[in-house]
């Protein structure tokens, strides 16, 4: 057994042993990103070169091949995880949406995950993967350069304000802000249609107070934790980084609002290390169930059986 094998093995039982804790049958990470894999290339290029939407070394933890990825989920007891493509530019949507409804097809624990960008048929397609009974859209409005208010995706929201499909939206200015990221777009929106069920990524870091106010006053709004405890987000430097403990209790009051993710494979760090930020926010066992399954049970349904062995 090499040394890298090794240290999945440990990785994957101090997973396993956080939720076994817990008494849960596993996690559910609405936070996961598998893509085609041309542009995965091109997405952890980005990565290594430290774009301009990166801002800063950013190691990859998890370069591994879509099958030793699915394996290792697997070890940690992830029963449940989406694909998380998300179009930055006109025309791709389309082939992201087959892609991945493919992949979910193929990968009994992979929510069939969907994204859109704002084009004149966005409307059109959404509504057709809705009806068809798409899991989970995702959206980026700092890779995509758009508003989330941008007139083009009115129909897209009615659509799905209708039919109540989640969306992941990265709208927060983590790890580095444009002109389209903050609360300011979200907030517009949202008074237009205050029913959508959304999932703010990352706490919405940098600008976390701004994304909890609107959970705290919208019934659909979520939070998903992925990065938001981590490195990169709130310290430029890529030190540990730190939610205002003001903060905390807000979060302890969401309880029903807060769901896990983890951003797995573009991690800088151990997947471990974020479920062990999670629980020294010392809110609780009953919140760390809510957020690690229960929460996403409810948005999303039950995983499917855990597989033996």
């Amino acid at each position: 057994m090499t040394e890298a094998e090794v240290a999945e093995l440990a990785e994957a039982a101090e997973v396993r042993a956080f939720w076994e804790r817990l008494g849960l049958p596993g996690l559910m990470d609405l936070h996961v990103h598998f893509l085609p894999p041309p542009i995965e290339r091109a997405v952890w290029r980005e990565f290594d070169n430290g774009g301009e939407l990166i801002g800063r070394e950013w190691p990859i933890r998890y370069r591994f091949g879509a099958d030793e990825r699915l394996a290792l989920l697997r070890a940690f007891g992830v029963r449940r995880f989406p694909t998380l493509p998300y179009a930055h530019k006109p025309g791709v949507a389309g082939f992201l949406n087959d892609w991945s409804r493919t992949f979910a097809a193929e990968v009994p624990e992979v929510l069939w995950t969907a994204t859109f960008y704002p084009e004149p048929e966005a409307p059109s397609y959404v509504e057709g993967l809705a009806r068809d009974g798409v899991a989970l859209f995702k959206l980026h409005s700092q890779v995509g350069g758009f508003h989330v208010d941008d007139p083009l995706l009115d129909g897209v929201w009615e659509v799905l304000a209708d039919s109540g499909t989640p969306v992941v939206a990265h709208v927060g200015s983590g790890p580095v802000g444009t002109p389209y990221t903050g609360p300011e777009a979200m907030t517009r929106l949202l008074r237009r249609f205050p029913h959508l069920q959304v999932l703010i990524a990352h706490l919405g870091a940098p600008e976390t107070a701004d994304f909890i106010a609107l959970a705290e006053q919208y019934d659909g709004v979520h939070l998903d934790t992925s990065m938001a405890l981590a490195p990169f987000f709130t310290d430029p430097h890529g030190g540990r980084g730190e939610l205002g403990r003001d903060l905390v209790p807000r979060l302890g009051e969401l309880q029903h609002k807060v769901v896990y993710g983890s951003d797995f494979p573009t991690l800088p760090f151990g997947y471990a290390e974020q479920l062990g930020w999670l629980a020294d926010l010392d809110l609780g066992d009953d919140w760390l169930r809510d957020v690690c399954w229960h929460n996403a049970v409810r948005l999303v349904g039950e995983p499917v059986p855990a597989a033996e062995g």
